[in-house]
């Protein structure tokens, strides 16, 4: 009786799911047809025949392409059509700095746009975000000090006026200076000067009454009579941003911004002034006789003004609030210095001679906070939404760091991202991120030496799984067999392709669960099918071996060599599924460096055409791992490409060295300079911990000691001192680790190695 009733529902379920096809299937015939006909009819192309053809570049896969990111480039594009429409009829408007760079016919940043319907920033995509570590709003500064205090919103300008109109507009100046204080929490110090005029802001977060408000001061020195004029723009580092409204706020100097958003003045101006799309820039309204208190705009570019006199001195000073979204804090008040200040307690410490890479480290511990305040975010504008594949490298430089708690609660919340299949989806058509995620949380017990919870454990049976299912077949007559399917590329290699970046983390992601797991027939079932996938993968490489005449690995079984092929150095970094000397790790890198190296970085012809930090650095990593001294040549290269702010943006211009893809603050590079830092001192070889082998000759020749640490790894926490003792160096460290101490090798360079005796926390390098 049972057996009938299963057969019966099953037979129903299977009728229903062929119907649902069909009507699908029947509904999308419908839908092509009649997109077809309405574009013929108007004389377009034809669209779906479009996409069609573009499907004949790319390998089957089940997505063409992530939702996600198809409407994140729509946003993109609409935008730059917008500023198509507005900007360039329009240049007497003080546009934001990339737009004058970008539209000057004399820059080099000039970018012709007579058949570009979108007009993007694509030569400065440079900003840097100010916050506080448990507050999720980014407020923006731009690299001449343009101020953005919501996430994608209108921003405030500065400018120094005066009815003669030789007036400083830092958005106009080739040279302004900019630098990131770290004195007191974090703030964004921009100070430009022309002639005699100099205007100095500081833009930071802090708290009133617990609520978080973007604070910016300016200053302002001349000698001269004139004005310091705040301005409210309908624009910021992307373009233009709609303002409707703008009025004279009621309870005190200011403004009331869309009728919603206040933005406050600490000392009454003495005048305002307003204008709208039709009459122009409030810029050149800043003169005439007004009492306007209020403009409305159809067009949704209202401008504003409030002007502020020098002083006899030639002297002004304002500060403006704008308070932020985010609900107030209840607990006690401290200050923003004393809440960075427990933040930071538990980081990993860094002292080195270099103080420019010293000052690299401290902006990247604080720009992975402020983007790890609650959903953990890969940049503060452009990229301020999740992905897991970001989340994860981030999360695991948070760990290695020691912000155990920030890690913990990320890898729990990748939970309401995982499907009932199993699989973690942020983006679908990725195929990396379940092994991501159980990687990720395999190194989070080793580091923390705790066991998985019931929940992790359940999490990683079904991510696990949901691999073991997605693998296609071993038996099939192609180089693709026994590999992850065609997918969208994870980082920009190029149309769907069996990427052997998804294979390696799918195969490091198996190990993890084996580890994991609790199941002694399922620890057997992972081991055994990472062994096979890496089989897989051998194969797979021995057949492009044949055919492309060197053990190098290209991006996928079908690819030639080119800049893609730095995914598959995901094997040597950070996964470390083959030796640090193999071959073909090896021998790609040496194709990255011959063929793709630019300012001593890589450059990603893939979507970036730019220079891309984080990617220059995993290459760094592999010849580090190796013994390979070029890798020092990397890492200058990226510490000299990072902006004034100790930013990097995800893509470089290897021209104008500004941010051309990307978020302008790309959070995923922060994290992979903090973790290459450690690595310098110290890192997991297998059993081993590898101690000091990144550090460069000229950090060991003065007589100012080097630290890390404490730093946590796999084995414990350790904490190292370097000395120089006359020729020799003294490496002295103190670890305390969860079970037996591990093998420990010293490997700095220009030094004899050594490997320390147990028991033994002090040990002479000799010069070789």
């Amino acid at each position: 009786m049972a057996a009938g009733i299963e057969k019966c529902r099953r037979v129903c379920i299977i009728s229903a799911v062929t119907h649902h096809r069909k009507g699908a299937m029947l509904k999308r015939f419908l839908w092509k047809y009649f997109v077809r006909r309405v574009a013929r009819t108007h004389g377009f192309l034809d669209p779906v025949g479009v996409l069609s053809r573009l499907s004949l570049f790319a390998q089957p896969s089940e997505v063409a392409a992530p939702t996600e990111l198809l409407r994140a480039a729509a946003i993109l594009h609409a935008r730059g059509l917008v500023n198509a429409q507005v900007i360039q009829h329009n240049l007497d408007w003080i546009w934001p700095y990339w737009v004058n760079r970008q539209f000057d016919p004399y820059d080099e940043s000039f970018i012709p746009r007579a058949f570009s319907l979108t007009h993007i920033n694509l030569t400065h995509r440079n900003w840097t975000a100010v916050g506080l570590p448990d507050v999720e709003e980014t407020p923006l500064v731009d690299p001449r000090g343009l101020v953005v205090p919501f996430w994608d919103g209108w921003a405030i300008d500065a400018w120094v006026t005066s009815p003669e109109r030789k007036d400083l507009i830092p958005a106009r100046l080739m040279d302004v200076s900019q630098y990131l204080d770290l004195r007191d929490g974090l703030c964004v110090v921009t100070e430009s000067s022309l002639e005699d005029v100099h205007l100095t802001s500081r833009v930071c977060m802090i708290r009133e009454n617990g609520q978080p408000v973007c604070r910016a001061r300016f200053c302002v020195r001349a000698k001269k009579s004139g004005h310091l004029t705040m301005s409210l723009r309908p624009c910021n580092p992307e373009g233009v941003s709609f303002v409707s409204d703008i009025s004279v706020a009621k309870d005190g100097p200011g403004w009331m911004v869309n009728k919603k958003e206040p933005v406050r003045f600490n000392v009454m101006p003495q005048r305002y002034a307003f204008s709208n799309y039709q009459k122009g820039d409030v810029y050149h309204a800043l003169y005439t006789d007004s009492t306007e208190e209020h403009i409305h705009c159809p067009s949704e570019m209202a401008s504003a003004a409030a002007m502020f006199p020098l002083d006899a001195d030639g002297v002004a000073d304002v500060t403006v609030s704008v308070p932020l979204k985010e609900k107030p804090r209840t607990q006690a008040f401290v200050s923003c210095a004393q809440e960075w200040n427990d933040s930071l307690k538990e980081a990993c410490g860094l002292e080195i001679p270099d103080e420019h890479f010293k000052f690299l480290w401290e902006a990247a511990l604080r720009t992975v906070l402020i983007h790890s305040a609650g959903v953990v975010y890969a940049g503060p504008y452009t990229y301020k939404r999740f992905w897991v594949r970001d989340a994860v490298f981030i999360g695991h430089t948070l760990l290695n760091c020691g912000f155990f708690q920030r890690a913990q609660r990320i890898i729990g919340d990748f939970e309401q991202y995982q499907k009932l299949s199993g699989y973690f989806e942020s983006q679908e058509g990725e195929w990396d991120s379940n092994g991501q995620v159980l990687w990720l949380m395999q190194k989070f017990c080793a580091v923390t030496h705790q066991e998985p919870s019931p929940r992790w454990r359940h999490m990683a049976e079904k991510a696990a799984g949901w691999i073991l299912k997605k693998r296609l077949a071993e038996d099939i007559d192609k180089p693709h067999a026994g590999l992850m399917p065609s997918g969208f590329s994870a980082e920009h290699f190029g149309p769907n392709d069996f990427y052997y970046w998804d294979d390696f983390w799918s195969a490091a992601g198996l190990r993890a669960a084996s580890l994991l797991t609790a199941d002694a027939e399922a620890v057997k079932i992972y081991e055994a099918e990472a062994d096979s996938l890496l089989q897989s993968i051998y194969k797979s490489l021995e057949h492009g071996e044949a055919r492309l005449k060197r053990p190098a690995m290209p991006s996928s079984p079908y690819r030639r060599f080119d800049s893609a092929c730095v995914g598959s150095l995901a094997a040597g970094y950070p996964l470390q599924l083959w030796g640090q000397a193999d071959r073909r790790l090896l021998d790609t890198v040496e194709y990255l460096l011959e063929n793709c190296l630019v300012h001593d970085g890589f450059f990603h012809d893939m979507s970036h055409s730019g220079i891309n930090p984080y990617l220059t650095l995993h290459i760094a990593q592999v010849l580090l791992r190796a013994g390979d001294a070029r890798y020092f040549r990397l890492v200058k290269g990226i510490a000299d490409l990072a902006s004034a702010t100790g930013q990097w943006p995800e893509a470089i211009h290897p021209r104008t060295k500004g941010g051309c893809m990307g978020d302008g603050q790309h959070v995923w590079a922060a994290a992979e300079w903090l973790m290459m830092m450690r690595h310098c001192f110290v890192r997991e070889e297998g059993t081993a911990l590898i101690l000091c082998q990144g550090l460069p000759a000229q950090w060991l020749d003065g007589d100012q000691p080097v630290r890390f640490g404490p730093a946590p790894t796999e084995f414990g926490t350790v904490s190292l001192e370097i000395r120089r003792e006359g020729k020799d160096v003294r490496v002295q460290f103190n670890g305390k680790w969860h079970d037996k101490e591990p093998v420990i090798e010293i490997h700095a360079p220009s030094f004899i190695p050594a490997r320390v005796d147990p028991g033994q926390n002090s040990v002479i390098l000799k010069k070789m």
